[in-house]
């Protein structure tokens, strides 16, 4: 009689990244301990908004998209506190991770991007002592910023008329006087992170 053989069991995928600070973020469970705001600053100035469908010498990062959302939001609400400023910083930090998608291909993808999303936020949240979830007024803030970042990014860099950023994006009521223009990769993460320490 023979002996039935061992099944063979393929190893589980890797599902962790490693960082340049040494960290190995897991993706599906990240830790707050696993997250370093040198790693979100280096990830985000090198990911570029609009897939790099913009005018200028250099790409146009998440990092410097991060920094206008903050603005702006001081902008809509001069008052708003220094952890509500710190969270609209770090509204795009899972992108160090997970990339730019652009909104189409983000909903081509269906809810699982969203999921790994969201876990990567809340654990970037609890990191830098915000709460896992913010309040909604909150939200609303930073989604109508990021809106008109999007809208003021669209008609001066990625090619867009007045006409059909409004129609896709809104055009904001009253617009910022905010000129943009893409910088060297070095210069948004020494810049993002000196907001991060004036912030924190």
């Amino acid at each position: 009689m023979s002996t039935p053989k061992k099944e063979k069991f393929a190893p589980a995928p890797r599902a962790w990244q490693r960082m340049l600070s040494g960290r190995r973020l897991d993706l599906l469970d990240p830790s707050p301990l696993d997250i370093e705001i040198e790693d979100i600053a280096l990830g985000l100035s090198r990911e570029v908004r609009w897939n790099g469908q913009t005018i200028g010498e250099w790409g146009y990062t998440i990092a410097e998209h991060s920094l206008l959302v903050e603005e702006i939001v001081g902008l809509l609400k001069p008052d708003s506190k220094i952890e509500i400023r710190l969270a609209a910083l770090l509204h795009d930090a899972p992108e160090y991770v997970i990339g730019d998608l652009i909104t189409p291909f983000k909903y081509a993808i269906g809810s699982g991007y969203k999921y790994l999303e969201n876990r990567l936020m809340q654990a970037i949240h609890v990191r830098f002592g915000l709460p896992a979830n913010l309040p909604d007024t909150t939200n609303k803030l930073i989604k109508r910023a990021d809106r008109m970042a999007a809208y003021l990014e669209a008609t001066q860099l990625a090619g867009f008329s007045d006409k059909e950023a409004s129609k896709i994006f809104g055009k904001p009521r009253s617009m910022p006087n905010i000129r943009i223009t893409g910088i060297s990769p070095q210069e948004a993460k020494k810049n993002f992170l000196k907001r991060f320490e004036e912030l924190s």
